[in-house]
């Protein structure tokens, strides 16, 4: 699974990752996580040092990736409107093809809906 988030060391997405990291299904299913945002190779090092996070960050610096894939675009955060990255998850199953897709992500409860998905998927393909 592919997770985008906005930012490193911010609450929500400190959360997010935690969350992931956390989850007893996504252990068990060996889900492979990738988190991808803007930040640089040396702030990804320091959040998941900081956070023990087991799976990659990636950096996408210019959002060319990030805006290839849709999660760039106008968010509203309490009234105030901005263009930035949207939190978004994509469920890739073992064979390549995109199970999933949550495109406006809450991050409470999240990674107990991706671990579900995995789930259903994997008892549809058995």
């Amino acid at each position: 699974m592919l997770y985008v988030y906005p930012k490193d060391d911010t609450p929500g997405c400190t959360r997010e990752a935690c969350d992931f990291r956390d989850s007893a299904t996504l252990r068990a299913h060996g889900a492979a996580i990738l988190g991808l945002s803007r930040d640089d190779a040396a702030s990804h090092g320091k959040f998941a040092e900081k956070y023990s996070l087991p799976f990659p960050l990636l950096s996408d610096p210019e959002a060319e990736y990030i805006r290839a894939i849709g999660a760039w675009g106008t968010k509203n955060m309490y009234g105030k409107v901005s263009e930035g990255i949207k939190r978004q998850t994509f469920l890739i199953g073992p064979d390549g093809r995109l199970v999933k897709s949550w495109l406006a992500v809450q991050v409470d409860g999240h990674a107990d809906a991706v671990a579900a998905a995995i789930d259903k998927d994997r008892a549809a393909h058995e």
